[in-house]
């Protein structure tokens, strides 16, 4: 989360729609992202954390971009050609009311962005991360303005409901959302607000990601969390859970510099955009991302065990127990896992250090501590399939 911190005071920052009710909530307010976002509320973040992974906790998110790609043509496939130009995953082929996780590459085979994609069925319905979504909407005005209305929704808000008790939560207002499963995407009616729903997020839990109007987030909101068990939780739960899960945070373990199999997302690639696909490559990079899908990357995104209680953090140099005079990678996100009660990490190691099991040893405040490579993720998921 550090590196994504934005370098401005908070009079200074943007304010989502939730922004008084945090305050009224007791949220402790920080800079992230060019916005004023909570960090925690009282109860701390390792309440916070774990109490996601057993009940149910809401999240603002209303920071992320939320785009909408209408095709000229009328024809929902046109729009799904077209943003094939600038990804490597199979939108032709993703069906209405589905969502599915994309990159976004540059010609170095790097991401831009990593992001979510949903077909709305006339449409498909885009959800990009916080510091890269101007960067992204003009990449995508840039490139798909021949086939696509590139509609950013300015006005729109956006929360996480996580956790296991999230389908008791939000079934209890929108019935349907209990028969959704893992990556469904459809417009429920909560409050009599018209919702974009996809039962989806970034904590390894079941649990739903909800668009909604600006003008009426709140009054949403306050729904939501008079239901039994629902706890506002802030961005410091919000990584803890998402590193505990194996997943990335853009600007820490996914740069322009970094491709997708160097980052152990190749299975974001699927088989009709490989190479001998119906349609393979087509995407900036394209001939770098797919070489290294079929021979493998120089480096990899691992998982990483620290031993001890002491977190490793983002930009730690890791070693070969033999040599601490040359680094062989970095950390790239680190944290304390509430969950497992100890300490976890991701970073990025050559091929050949990858396996897990091995172990390095990595520079924690001038001392040297046993590092062991971890299988990704650290807890088991529980998505609904």
């Amino acid at each position: 989360m550090s590196e994504q911190v934005a370098a401005v005071t908070p009079e200074a920052a943007a304010r989502t729609p939730l922004h008084a009710l945090h305050r009224e909530l007791g949220g402790r307010m920080v800079p992230f992202a060019g916005y004023e976002m909570p960090l925690q509320y009282p109860p701390g973040i390792m309440a916070e954390h774990l109490h996601v992974r057993a009940a149910c906790g809401l999240f603002d998110v209303s920071h992320m971009g939320q785009i909408r790609l209408r095709p000229r043509s009328g024809l929902v496939a046109d729009a799904a050609l077209a943003l094939e130009r600038l990804v490597p995953t199979d939108i032709v082929g993703l069906p209405a009311g589905r969502q599915r996780y994309a990159l976004l590459t540059n010609d170095n085979g790097g991401i831009l962005d990593d992001l979510m994609v949903a077909n709305e069925g006339p449409s498909l319905f885009l959800v990009v991360n916080a510091g890269c979504k101007l960067a992204d909407l003009a990449h995508l005005q840039r490139h798909l303005h021949d086939a696509c209305e590139v509609e950013f929704l300015a006005d729109r808000a956006l929360v996480a409901l996580q956790g296991p008790g999230a389908v008791a939560v939000l079934s209890a207002l929108a019935p349907d959302a209990q028969a959704m499963r893992f990556m469904d995407f459809r417009t429920l009616r909560l409050g009599g607000v018209d919702c974009t729903v996809s039962r989806s997020g970034y904590t390894g839990e079941d649990g739903y990601e909800i668009g909604m109007p600006a003008d009426r987030a709140e009054e949403i909101v306050r729904l939501l969390l008079a239901q039994p068990d629902v706890l506002p939780i802030g961005l410091g739960a919000r990584d803890s859970l998402r590193l505990e899960a194996g997943l990335c945070l853009y600007g820490s373990d996914l740069d322009g510099s970094t491709t997708p199999v160097e980052a152990s997302l190749e299975w974001a690639i699927q088989k009709t955009r490989r190479s001998g696909g119906e349609r393979a490559g087509g995407f900036p990079g394209a001939g770098i991302v797919l070489e290294q899908v079929a021979t493998g990357a120089p480096r990899r995104r691992v998982g990483l065990r620290p031993e001890g209680r002491a977190p490793l953090r983002a930009g730690a140099p890791l070693f070969r127990p033999e040599d601490t005079a040359r680094a062989v990678g970095h950390v790239s996100s680190g944290a304390f896992g509430p969950t497992l009660q100890a300490p976890v990490a991701m970073g990025y190691v050559s091929r050949a250090l990858s396996p897990p099991g091995t172990t390095l040893v990595a520079e924690l405040r001038g001392r040297i501590v046993p590092v062991t490579v971890s299988p990704l993720p650290f807890i088991v998921p529980t998505y609904k399939r």
